[in-house]
C-alpha cells in the first residue's frame, strides 16, 4: 500500500472521483509527482490523505492504482504536456482538460498552483499516477 498527500484545495475533487462511475468535471482521479524511489504500482492499493505527518491528518479515501506514466508538464510560454508515449497536449482546450482531470479549474490555474509551490520551475518531468475507486 503507498499513501498520497494532497493539499485541502484538492479533497473534495478527490472524494468524488472515489465514486464509483466514469471520469467527469469535478472530480480527480491522478496526481503528478517527482520521481523518487518508489511509487505505487498497477494494482496496488493507494491511501489519499491530506495533511499527512501533522495534526490534521485525514484520509479521504482508498483507491487502486491503474497505470504510472511518464509525464513532462511544460509551463511556460510555449505550454504543453506529455504523457508516457501519447502525442503531446498543447491546445488550450486539451490543457484546460488535463488540469480540470487534476484538480484545477482550468490551465493558468494549474500554473498559478505550480508557480506558487515551485518558484521558477517552468519544465516539469515526473510521473502521472492514475487510480480507480476501489470495487
Amino acid at each position: 500500500m503507498v499513501a498520497y498527500s494532497f493539499k485541502k484545495r484538492f479533497a473534495a475533487p478527490i472524494i468524488a472521483g472515489l465514486q464509483p462511475g466514469p471520469l467527469v468535471d469535478g472530480m480527480k482521479r491522478q496526481t503528478v509527482r517527482a520521481d523518487r524511489k518508489r511509487h505505487a504500482r498497477p494494482g496496488e492499493e493507494l491511501q489519499l490523505y491530506t495533511g499527512m505527518r501533522t495534526r490534521s491528518c485525514h484520509l479521504l479515501g482508498r483507491a487502486v492504482c491503474t497505470s504510472v506514466l511518464p509525464i513532462r508538464l511544460m509551463l511556460g510560454p510555449s505550454p504543453a504536456v506529455e504523457i508516457g508515449d501519447e502525442p503531446g497536449i498543447t491546445d488550450a482546450a486539451g490543457l484546460d482538460l488535463f488540469a480540470r482531470f487534476d484538480g484545477f479549474s482550468d490551465w493558468p490555474d494549474l500554473c498559478a498552483f505550480w508557480a506558487a509551490e515551485h518558484e521558477a520551475l517552468t519544465d516539469f518531468s515526473g510521473v502521472m499516477i492514475r487510480w480507480e475507486p476501489r470495487s
